[in-house]
């Protein structure tokens, strides 16, 4: 009846609401979805955006976080497994000003993949480092707005 997309942008919209209401607040939407890579949208508005005109830092952060944890509970739900999931360091580099609805990207679906089933075997906290750009399409194409290299830790429950 919903497709994947549907489903995830409903979890999404639930579990900020519930358990993170910034990120009910921020509005993200995950506009694709597959195994390898997530892509979440958040509108410049009111809410996120600074003096400047542009997208608050706060909110750039937000989107990397949802981009990241967001695959990382897919695929540990797929796989029918509780994780304990993380963030444990974040690296951050601004390159330019979005100044339009900002769009977050994480390619990094193989490696959770391998993160998962390291600690599933080995039921240890498995940290590995995962990549997350910002880009403006609307603006600027695929031109980085941001990267972000944000530490994601995972134990099997």
């Amino acid at each position: 009846m919903f497709t994947q997309l549907q489903k995830a942008n409903f979890y999404l919209a639930c579990f900020g609401f519930f358990k993170v209401p910034l990120l009910w607040l921020s509005r993200p939407k995950i506009i694709a979805i597959n195994d390898e890579m997530v892509e979440i949208k958040i509108p410049l508005r009111r809410r996120t955006k600074n003096h400047l005109n542009s997208m608050y830092i706060g909110a750039l952060v937000v989107g990397a976080d949802v981009a990241g944890g967001f695959l990382a509970a897919m695929k540990a739900n797929q796989q029918g497994r509780k994780i304990s999931l993380a963030f444990k360091g974040l690296n951050a580099e601004f390159l330019m000003r979005p100044e339009s609805d900002v769009h977050f990207i994480c390619r990094d679906g193989p490696l959770i993949d391998q993160m998962l089933a390291e600690t599933i075997v080995t039921g240890q906290r498995v940290n590995k480092n995962m990549r997350v750009v910002a880009l403006c399409p609307t603006l600027h194409g695929d031109k980085p707005m941001a990267q972000f290299t944000i530490m994601l830790s995972l134990k099997a429950k």
